[in-house]
């Protein structure tokens, strides 16, 4: 067996020769050396606590977050410097933004290797030791994994579109004609490229040049940079699988699944979240879960609330609701009783937000609140007591704004603030490779640090409160009332049970809370924890008075 059966068992179509169409090439070129191999699944358990999934994940850019190296992009060996802060600031979890090898050199997802780290980021031993040295500190890590499409660079992408006999021509998704009547946000999302030559290092650059070839059409949901590929085709799905476990069996907590519902498309009106897709994402959970202790979210922007079921994806980011926050916290009604409703009908492992690094999910939080720390502050509040995962945007814990000058989402995925230096941030010693954030300069991890009053202190205090309390890390949710600028909402786990209050408007509020058993009494938790207990009359009826824009947690006694 050559050392292509062995990266590509793909049955008769190793070794091809490309046609062109004006005949054969001058030597016959072998398929791409990519690693197909199966992975044998190590179902090894988890070394992280029960329930870690529960607590708060910081979402991190990696080429943003810290440079180790002086080149001006953040890398692995960089994050890793940073885990001691993450601990203490009482995140339980990291979803890394794609970091295999990619094509756009930025973002990530438009992979060119699904099982190697980009080599700005590391290399694979330094993800070791990411896993390694997270685990020490009770983190869990999981990456973005781009399920849906590679990069149009990618060598297999390339071999296929090299000649309709190559073996990887049935791994994407092909017309021999210009398919009409497609519209996806806006585009026909077939896309022509004439017939390539495929072309290894040290061979010949001077062979014939084939004519356009208009019967070849690809497929990209996201555009012509990132085809699709065929989850019809039984080798693609077994690729991805063994992918999969090629990172879960290094250790890594699970996966932030991207775009699933696009796997599949059954024609220009059923393209979306058709039932082959639910599917094949059901599959990639009970893999990815048949590994103990770990975790799964997809990414569902039309149906996040079908994803998050037990049977289908088991989580899912809660699009639909985030630009409701911060609503909620300048005291808009509807966006409050908008959020009661949503995390009423919602199942309970929903991962919320208010920012990640997509434009179309809205600005950064310092943004979207206006630089209003006491709105920014209720906003924070919210959503990371509510049941499942709350999901936090690295900077977000900060109040780190968007990026001096840029617009879309360059604006959103800046350099993270550490010191106040306006060209670097404290994030690198050489040159960053974007703009700082405008407000780098008052906001930023040294000054808030030394401030107790500050938005850091605060979401150390909201996560400790979430961290110790295990009915608000995974409790059920009930008696949610939206009354007019206030809300209330109760948790419960076993023989725990608390009670959260909010008034977000400009006056004092007395919020009424039923559902509590008689006579029992409300003793205050966390920030408000020298307050006076609350009791409850024979009804389980209790009236709880808040100042303005505050908010307040009480754990319930029973008598």
């Amino acid at each position: 067996m050559n050392r292509l059966q062995r990266l590509l068992p793909l049955s008769t179509a190793l070794a091809i020769t490309l046609l062109g169409t004006t005949g054969l090439m001058a030597q016959p070129s072998p398929a791409p050396l990519v690693d197909t191999s199966a992975q044998p699944a190590r179902h090894t358990p988890s070394a992280l606590p029960e329930g870690w999934q529960h607590g708060a994940f910081m979402e991190i850019f990696v080429r943003a977050y810290a440079d180790s190296d002086g080149d001006g992009q953040g890398d692995l060996r960089g994050l890793i410097g940073k885990l001691d802060y993450l601990r203490d600031l009482g995140v339980r979890g990291l979803w890394l933004m794609p970091i295999t090898r990619n094509a756009d050199g930025d973002h990530g997802y438009a992979t060119t290797d699904f099982r190697d780290i980009h080599p700005t980021y590391g290399t694979l031993a330094d993800f070791d030791e990411l896993i390694r040295q997270a685990h020490a500190r009770g983190i869990g890590v999981i990456i973005d994994y781009v399920v849906n499409h590679s990069a149009a660079d990618h060598p297999m992408f390339k071999h296929a579109r090299s000649n309709p006999a190559s073996p990887f021509r049935p791994w994407y998704v092909w017309s021999d004609t210009a398919p009409q009547g497609w519209d996806i946000w806006g585009k026909n999302p077939w896309y022509h490229t004439p017939t390539q030559p495929w072309l290894f290092e040290g061979e010949a650059k001077d062979l014939p040049k084939p004519a356009a070839d208009a019967r070849d059409f690809y497929f990209g949901t996201f555009g012509p940079a990132m085809p699709d590929f065929n989850f019809r085709n039984p080798a693609v799905v077994a690729y991805h699988f063994d992918s999969m476990r090629f990172w879960l069996n290094r250790g890594l907590d699970g996966f932030r699944l991207d775009a699933v519902p696009h796997l599949i498309e059954n024609n220009a009106r059923d393209w979306n979240d058709q039932p082959e897709s639910r599917a094949l994402t059901q599959q990639m959970q009970a893999l990815i879960k048949a590994y103990p202790g770990r975790h799964v979210v997809c990414e569902a922007t039309a149906e996040p609330v079908r994803y998050a079921q037990a049977n289908l994806c088991g989580s899912a980011f809660a699009f639909g609701v985030e630009n409701a926050f911060v609503k909620a916290a300048q005291g808009d009604a509807q966006a409050i009783a908008k959020i009661a409703h949503y995390v009423s009908q919602a199942p309970a492992s929903m991962a919320y937000f208010v920012s990640n690094h997509d434009q179309f999910a809205g600005q950064r939080l310092w943004d979207q609140a206006q630089g209003d720390e006491t709105v920014y502050k209720l906003t924070a509040a919210t959503y990371l007591l509510l049941p499942g995962t709350p999901f936090i945007y690295y900077g977000e814990e900060i109040g780190q704004s968007g990026a001096k000058g840029l617009t879309s989402d360059p604006a959103i995925r800046a350099p993270m603030s550490w010191t106040a230096d306006a060209r670097t941030a404290g994030f690198t010693s050489g040159q960053p490779f974007r703009p700082t954030a405008a407000n780098v300069a008052t906001h930023h991890v040294q000054a808030q640090l030394a401030n107790p009053g500050g938005l850091l202190a605060h979401y150390k205090r909201l996560l400790a409160l979430r961290n110790s309390l295990p009915s608000l890390a995974r409790g059920s949710f009930e008696q949610a009332r939206p009354q007019g600028s206030t809300l209330s909402f109760q948790r419960k786990l076993g023989p725990e049970h608390t009670v959260v209050t909010y008034n977000y408007g400009p006056q004092a509020a007395t919020l009424s809370v039923p559902g509590l058993p008689a006579g029992a009494r409300l003793q205050p938790e966390g920030a408000n924890s020298d307050a006076t207990a609350l009791p409850a009359d024979a009804q389980g009826l209790a009236q709880v008075s808040l100042p303005a824009q505050s908010f307040a947690v009480w754990r319930v006694q029973a008598r």
